[in-house]
């Protein structure tokens, strides 16, 4: 092999890591002072319970020439450059082009190229261009757990989407609750996800179509998951229409005369 500078800096690109990121150096974690491919691999080890931050990494070892030493990008006695994209601030290394970026606001590296997304300071987070000014904000929306797979959304490696209403979780996560699950409501707040005007008329035609019996025929207040308004309308088995916004997405909130 040329022992040119070089050619040191870019041996073996792609061909070491872990299952998480394609690097040449594994990383010492502080908190049990273990070697691990990366923090990643290190949380999902459930060494004693614990996770690891990525700003208190500060010993990495190269896979070239099995050298310890402090965070650094190229290494300090083979001088093989241990990452394409390296970030001192995160001890974040990594081989393969994904547009990575620090958001000094975020306080981490995100991916996808810096000038195609923006911080939102009310959300607490980066979002796409296409966002802005068309999201419903919610304080810290990203700092908080998926509803549906529980995994933190703020550092996850995996895509998120932001719902109508500005509750935020896995986009894979949401197409099985959209596809397989057929729920259609924020997990959060319970707003619709989708667009349900079509179902609405779906619905306005067989209420019309079903009269009730007379001992079903009593009015009962509702609250509107959508507008959050409270109205008042006769009873139906199969929905109540909000009377503000028109969604059948509501709730009896008065008990029924019936079930007194």
């Amino acid at each position: 092999m040329d022992s040119t500078p070089e050619s040191r800096l870019d041996f073996g690109k792609l061909e070491f890591g872990c299952n998480h990121y394609r690097r040449r150096c594994k990383i010492r974690a502080p908190c049990c002072n273990e070697i691990f491919g990366c923090r990643h691999c290190h949380n999902e080890s459930d060494v004693d319970g614990h996770t690891l931050c990525r700003h208190d990494v500060q010993k990495v070892i190269c896979l070239v020439c099995d050298t310890e030493q402090r965070v650094t990008k190229v290494c300090t006695k083979c001088g093989v450059n241990m990452g394409e994209y390296f970030c001192e601030i995160c001890k974040f290394y990594d081989d393969t082009e994904k547009g990575q970026f620090h958001c000094d606001d975020c306080g981490i590296c995100r991916v996808g190229g810096q000038d195609n997304f923006f911080h939102c300071e009310m959300c607490g987070s980066c979002y796409s261009n296409s966002l802005r000014g068309k999201h419903t904000c919610v304080e810290n929306s990203m700092k908080q757990n998926c509803p549906i797979c529980a995994e933190y959304l703020f550092d996850s490696l995996k895509v998120t989407s932001v719902l109508k209403c500005g509750h935020t979780m896995h986009s894979e996560c949401l197409a099985g609750m959209l596809n397989h699950h057929h729920r259609y409501t924020c997990p959060m707040c319970s707003k619709s996800v989708v667009d349900m005007a079509r179902h609405w008329r779906k619905l306005d035609q067989e209420i019309r179509t079903m009269i009730m019996p007379l001992s079903y025929r009593f009015k009962v207040q509702i609250r509107c998951h959508q507008c959050e308004n409270t109205t008042e309308r006769m009873f139906h088995i199969l929905g109540h229409k909000c009377g503000s916004c028109s969604s059948y997405n509501t709730r009896i909130i008065s008990q029924p005369p019936a079930l007194r």
